[in-house]
């Protein structure tokens, strides 16, 4: 900074004083000003501040990436070796890197922009471009930008480069215009933006219908960054995504990708409401904007491809994961202190995100989901362009629900952990004991001092079409008029819990799982390998149930099974040869006939989850030794590397590459290697990665990790987390 002065005006009366002095604190990022005199109270003040910034090259703030040009004709900046983009990434405190500002959430302001760049480069912002004009400097331009409406300075955003982009409108109206939805790419990509870009305006118009509150802003733009620090950033008007969660190549792209990039548009663009319009108080109430962005991002997915059963998938990759990293006595609650903007970035992970929007899941089921999103629309209209806190949402919820949600709530928020039920059955009813629940199983008296209001929504019915409602409000309670014939405590899983039920009652639920929807199957099977893992249930108990699954035909039943907790079981196992060998064969013997099943062969007229059902079948059954399944594989892997590109189909690229990397040695794994340097796909780089993991000699091990650590860390810096 190198200088600044204050005009205030009184009245008729106005002042002008400038600093005598101007002091950092480097780890607080702050800056003080010293005047000579007391500022006097005015009725307006204006700070002008004159100040250099950095251009740099850590993710943060405003900075430049780096990346290999798609396309021959660009004139993007360039070291000889990589172009450059430039771009902003400012949440939560790194406005303060590229400007001077109030930079917290609740310190919202108006923003005017303008950037002076290069002639032949295209710039871009929150806003659109109000004028552009002759800079003085030769070739260059000067680029202003509409003003901004009321935001937290970590929303700002600009960027440019070597851009290009594609268009399509919002199907409604808004101010009797349909808004323009862009995917700006840097030159060579557009076209790989088509499927976000279909989203993102369907997107758009449901949030709109859904939230009662019509999207505010003139234009919705996206933006693919080379070099990103979290999976995307929620900017209003621009938000920036990795690669990775914006492109797909129709030609090339494993199909699965779909999925990503369909949540992660439909998740950023619901923070433009929750979030944006109205933002959380302090960084304390993150979980606000994450949690919800988080449930509602797979709401809109669900409404666009309701064949995807993309619940099924928040049970298994998002509730499960919750839960098990909730299950140690080292989480957090998903509403914690924070006493600098600085220490905000421990949070975010998968309790803000995850755990939240299952707890918001939870209370959408309690409440009902019009009941939910009436509240939450409520919510958005009292609170636009302003900040709000968690009592503020619950204030709403229990207007439109007539419910005490605060009360229902509280504990799931600002307290760790969640409960185990337990189960005991006696004739014609049940009873039902909470207690914490710890995967390492010794819950202590003062780990177990919380009471959870506990929703159990209990399927009673052997055609699934009839519940019992309760809320459990103590330690025990009993339930009555259950029929022992059939019960399922959680339907659809949609509660934050485990489930105990007796041995023999976890069997028989294993024989009637045709009664079960996809999301309770994952559920039963997730908490009886956490039980088994914990000591609270045994790993015995847990094998006899997954054989009764072994005809199942869910793809996300079969990643629960395999991924998830088979999964984890082999990883508790893995330093004990003979049990390991042993669960080896368990999963060859569990998988095989659905593998010979469903085959080799793609049908276009089967579904999107059929088609990863058969690449995650081939992929665990060839790992676990499936000799026809290696054959098969190293022989496409062969004409593959020959020249044939066509050899693998892209929903199979992942596994046929990692079983010949395991079976192939070194010649499969330099082939890999080879691939990755030289493949212009995205998700393909990623792939290479996750085969070459697959080595199995030490001497390849020691390469690998030489390579990965000396080249691949600095030639493909793309940070592989993923916070959106």
């Amino acid at each position: 900074m190198r200088d600044a002065e204050i005009v205030t005006e009184a009245g008729k009366q106005s002042q002008r004083l400038k600093t005598i002095d101007i002091s950092y604190d480097e780890k607080k990022s702050r800056v003080t000003l010293k005047f000579p005199e007391e500022i006097p109270t005015a009725q307006n003040a204006v700070l002008t501040v004159s100040f250099t910034g950095i251009l740099n090259h850590e993710m943060a703030g405003f900075y430049r990436s780096e990346y290999k040009s798609a396309a021959k004709d660009t004139t993007a900046f360039h070291d000889g070796q990589n172009h450059h983009m430039f771009s902003t990434q400012f949440e939560s405190s790194d406005a303060r890197r590229a400007f001077p500002c109030m930079d917290e959430p609740n310190l919202k302001a108006e923003l005017t922009l303008s950037l002076e760049v290069p002639e032949d480069q295209t710039a871009i912002s929150n806003m659109p471009v109000k004028e552009t004009k002759k800079s003085s400097r030769e070739g260059w331009k000067i680029v202003e930008f509409e003003k901004a409406p009321k935001m937290s300075t970590y929303l700002y955003a600009w960027a440019f480069g070597d851009f290009e982009y594609i268009e399509d409108h919002t199907k409604r109206s808004y101010q009797g215009k349909r808004l323009p939805v862009r995917v700006y790419t840097t030159k060579g990509l557009k076209n790989q933006g088509a499927f976000a870009l279909e989203n993102a305006h369907k997107v758009i118009d449901l949030f709109s219908d859904v939230f009662g509150v019509e999207y505010p802003l003139p234009k919705s733009d996206l933006l693919c960054v080379h070099e990103f620090a979290a999976g995307a950033m929620e900017h209003w008007g621009l938000v920036t995504y990795r690669t990775t969660a914006v492109l797909f190549d129709e030609e090339t792209s494993d199909q699965k990708y779909k999925n990503q990039i369909a949540y992660v548009v439909a998740h950023e663009l619901a923070h433009q409401w929750f979030g944006n319009l109205v933002t959380m108080d302090w960084w304390s109430e993150l979980w606000l904007n994450e949690g919800f962005a988080t449930w509602v991002g797979w709401y809109a997915v669900d409404k666009l491809y309701p064949d995807w059963n993309v619940f099924g998938q928040f049970v298994c990759e998002g509730g499960q994961t919750a839960l098990t990293l909730d299950s140690v006595r080292g989480s957090h609650p998903i509403e914690v202190p924070v006493k600098d903007a600085l220490e905000v970035d421990q949070i975010f992970d998968a309790i803000s995100y995850l755990k939240g929007s299952s707890v918001i899941r939870m209370l959408a089921a309690y409440l009902g989901e019009d009941t939910m999103l009436k509240g939450v629309s409520n919510y958005l209209k009292k609170h636009a362009y302003s900040n709000a806190t968690t009592n503020d949402l619950w204030s709403a919820l229990s207007s439109a629900s007539g419910k005490d949600v605060n009360s229902f709530a509280d504990n799931w928020v600002r307290k760790i952990g969640f409960p185990l039920l337990t189960v005991t059955e006696h004739s014609g009813h049940i009873s039902v004991k909470q207690s914490r629940f710890l995967s390492t199983g010794d819950v202590k008296a003062k780990d177990d001092e919380t009471t959870w209001n506990v929703p159990l929504i209990i399927k009673t019915s052997a055609q699934s079409t009839e519940h019992t409602t309760a809320t459990l409000t103590t330690k025990k309670e009993t339930i009555n008029n259950i029929d022992g014939s059939f019960y399922k405590l959680n339907s659809d899983t949609t509660g934050f819990y485990r489930t105990s039920y007796p041995p023999a009652r976890l069997a028989k639920l294993g024989e009637q799982k045709d009664q079960l929807s996809v999301e309770d199957k994952i559920g039963l099977i997730g908490d009886a390998s956490a039980l088994a893992i914990s000591g609270d249930s045994t790993t015995t108990a847990l094998l006899g149930l997954l054989e009764s699954f072994q005809d199942e035909k869910s793809y996300l039943v079969w990643q629960q099974i395999l991924i998830s907790s088979l999964g984890t079981i082999q990883a508790v196992f893995d330093q004990d040869a003979k049990i390991s060998e042993g669960l080896r064969k368990y999963v060859l013997k569990l998988v095989s006939p659905a593998v010979e099943r469903v085959g080799w062969k793609f049908d276009k007229s089967e579904g999107f989850l059929d088609a990863q059902l058969r690449a995650l079948l081939i992929g665990v059954a060839g790992l676990a030794g499936h000799e026809a399944i290696i054959k098969e594989s190293m022989k496409q892997f062969k004409e593959f590397n020959a020249g044939n590109e066509k050899a693998i189909h892209p929903n199979l690229r992942s596994a046929v590459f990692k079983i010949a990397v395991k079976n192939g040695g070194s010649e499969a794994y330099e082939a890999v290697k080879k691939d990755f340097k030289t493949t212009t796909g995205v998700f393909n780089k990623e792939m290479d990665l996750q085969a070459m993991g697959n080595i199995k000699s030490t001497e390849l091990a020691t390469e690998h990790f030489n390579w990965m650590y000396f080249s691949v860390s600095q030639s493909f810096p793309e940070s592989m987390i993923s916070r959106s």
